[in-house]
C-alpha cells in the first residue's frame, strides 16, 4: 500500500496539527541566533573597527561571550542540539512547549551536500523517539516522532490497534482523544492493510494517535531525514525528564524469517 496516494488521509485533526507546525515560531531559537549575531558585531567592533586594548573592560567580556558562543554552536552543529515541540502529535511523551534535547550523531551525520548519512553505524530502533527533518520538503522544520517500524517489517492497523510483524502491539504510552474510528477507504488514520516497511525508510507515528500526521499519512521516513535521538526535555524547568524509548515486540520480519523446509521420511 502505497501511504502517499491516499486522497481521504488527511482528517481535520491532522491537517490542523500540520499547519500548527509549519506556522509555530520557536522564540529560543531566534533569541539564540540574535545573540550570536549581535556577538560577531560586537567582535567585529571591538576587535577591528574600535582595536580595543585586550584589557579593556568592554573587550573583556565580549570576546569570551563570543568564543563560548563559537563553541555552543559547534556542539549544536555535530554533537547536542535543542528543539521545541509545537503541536500535541506527541502527547503525552511530550506536551507543546517543552524542549527536548536531541544527540545529533546518535544515528549518524547528515552531509547536505550528497545528501547522505555518514557515521551512521546506530540504526534507530522500534520504540526510539527520533528527531527528523520536514519528510514533505515543504518546510525546513524539524519533527518529531516515534520509530515503530523498520525495513523489512509488515505494518497494520486495525481499529486503531497497530500489529508489527502480525503482533498486536501492547502500548501504553499512546493516547486516543478521538473516540470516532474511520474506516481504510476514508483515511489511514485508523485502519490500513499489511504494509511491508521498504528498505532505507523506517515508519513513524506519533503518540498521540488521532492528532498526529505522521508516516500514515506522508508516508515512509528516508533514512537520510533523520537528525537526532531524543534523550531529555531541558526546559521548562519544573518539567525536566528523560524521554523514554520503549521496547517494542515486534518478533521476526517475514523477510528476516528462516525458511522452513519439511523432510519427506522414505
Amino acid at each position: 500500500m502505497d501511504f502517499k496516494t491516499n486522497n481521504f488521509s488527511g482528517t481535520i485533526s491532522q491537517n490542523k496539527t500540520r499547519r500548527n507546525t509549519m506556522h509555530y515560531i520557536d522564540w529560543m531559537e531566534i533569541i539564540y541566533w540574535s545573540l550570536f549575531a549581535l556577538l560577531i558585531i560586537g567582535e567585529i567592533l571591538v576587535a577591528f573597527v574600535f582595536k580595543l586594548d585586550k584589557k579593556h573592560v568592554v573587550r573583556d567580556w565580549v570576546e569570551p561571550a563570543f568564543e563560548a558562543m563559537i563553541i555552543a554552536t559547534i556542539l549544536r552543529i555535530f554533537v547536542i542540539q535543542a528543539f521545541a515541540i509545537p503541536t500535541p502529535s506527541m502527547e503525552n511523551t511530550l506536551m507543546v512547549g517543552e524542549h527536548p534535547m536531541a544527540l545529533k550523531f546518535a544515528y549518524g551525520l547528515y552531509n547536505p551536500i550528497d545528501h547522505k548519512m555518514y557515521f551512521d553505524f546506530n540504526k534507530p530502533k522500534r520504540g526510539d523517539v527520533v528527531i527528523f527533518r520536514d519528510p514533505t520538503g515543504k518546510t525546513n522544520a524539524m519533527w518529531i516522532k516515534r520509530c515503530m517500524a523498520l525495513p523489512g517489517d509488515v505494518v497494520e492497523m486495525k481499529d486503531k490497534v497497530l500489529y508489527i510483524n502480525g503482533i498486536q502491539q501492547d502500548e501504553p504510552y499512546v493516547v486516543h482523544k478521538d473516540m470516532a474510528v474511520y474506516p481504510a477507504w476514508r483515511t489511514n488514520r485508523d485502519n490500513f492493510p499489511p504494509t511491508t516497511i521498504p528498505a532505507g525508510t523506517l515508519f513513524m507515528m506519533g503518540d498521540n494517535r488521532d492528532q498526529s500526521y505522521d508516516s500514515r499519512f506522508f508516508g515512509f521516513l528516508p533514512y537520510n531525514k533523520l537528525r537526532g535521538k531524543a534523550v531529555l526535555v531541558y526546559w521548562p524547568l519544573n518539567k525536566i525528564k528523560i524521554i523514554k524509548h520503549v521496547k517494542v515486540n515486534a518478533g521476526i520480519p517475514p523477510a528476516s524469517a528462516p525458511s522452513q523446509v519439511t523432510a519427506t521420511a522414505k
